[in-house]
């Protein structure tokens, strides 16, 4: 099993596809329709899962950031970073678009902007939004809370969503949805890992057992208790591949002639983390 720096586990994604400039296009030409960007983040990892180009396209569109999928990431933590958007002069709200939870305090902003927008209007005008976001962040999710129907295709592989749809929320309050092919342009090599740790990139072009190691690495360091506690470890050991392979023996992951099955291992940490089973947990701290 390789064990080197995290680059092993991605190095053969491609990570500034050439559909990034077409959705650019699609964004930079419906941008002036509409009155309001609501941009949804991973409240696991709050700066890996934005795309940078975002803040260069919409700098001057009222923004509304959502932290999607709350019930998975450190609560206390998500309040943090809530504060740190709004203290760029964002709305934000946290939520967890699957359950719904956060969706009528939503509406309830967008109507508020609605009205806003009507004062003074003789004649009254939809408010108009945009939908924007990295894969796999819920964007698809949250569309059909809105709408209250399964307009818009949600999978829990990336890129599901394909081309453009102008969807009715009711209300006077109209939907533009744009593809969830968003990929960031990698600078920190931690976003590339952070995105596939949270399931952004297809597991398929993956290294997993070198993934699970990497994750296994961030939670030592980062959430040691939660890591002890759902596998039942007397300790972090003092090496992330320590670590590994106990939690294989605890687990019994062991192959014939007692070999470790480190790809077993890898992906049940990963599919734990990702469902929340090891804990609520945050990947990146806010700055300070």
């Amino acid at each position: 099993m390789e064990t080197g720096e995290g680059g092993n586990a991605l190095e053969n994604i491609n990570w500034y596809p050439g559909h990034m400039k077409k959705t650019r296009e699609l964004i930079q030409e419906n941008l002036r329709m509409v009155d309001t960007v609501i941009e949804v983040i991973d409240a696991r990892i709050p700066v890996s899962s934005r795309n940078p180009i975002i803040d260069e396209l919409v700098a001057r569109k009222h923004r509304i950031i959502v932290l999607n999928k709350s019930d998975l990431s450190d609560p206390d933590r998500n309040a943090r970073w809530a504060e740190f958007f709004r203290k760029q002069g964002m709305d934000v709200l946290i939520m967890n678009c699957s359950s719904g939870s956060g969706a009528n305090m939503l509406l309830k902003l967008l109507a508020g902007l609605r009205d806003e927008k009507n004062r003074e209007a003789a004649r009254k005008k939809p408010l108009r939004m945009m939908i924007v976001g990295v894969p796999n962040v819920g964007k698809s999710s949250l569309i059909n809370r809105l709408t209250g129907k399964k307009s818009a295709r949600t999978g829990n592989k990336p890129g599901v969503t394909r081309g453009k749809q102008w969807l009715n929320l009711g209300d006077d309050m109209q939907l533009l949805d744009t593809p969830g092919i968003l990929w960031p342009k990698f600078e920190d090599p931690k976003a590339g890992l952070d995105l596939a740790f949270c399931g952004s990139i297809k597991d398929e072009i993956l290294d997993l057992a070198t993934l699970g190691l990497e994750l296994i690495k961030v939670l030592s360091a980062d959430y040691p208790q939660l890591l002890i506690a759902r596998y039942k470890l007397e300790e972090i050991c003092e090496t992330p591949l320590e670590t590994m392979e106990l939690i294989a023996r605890k687990r019994g992951f062991i192959l014939p002639g007692k070999r470790i099955d480190y790809e077993r291992t890898a992906r049940t940490v990963i599919d734990e983390f990702r469902a929340g089973i090891i804990g609520n947990i945050t990947l990146e701290n806010v700055p300070e």
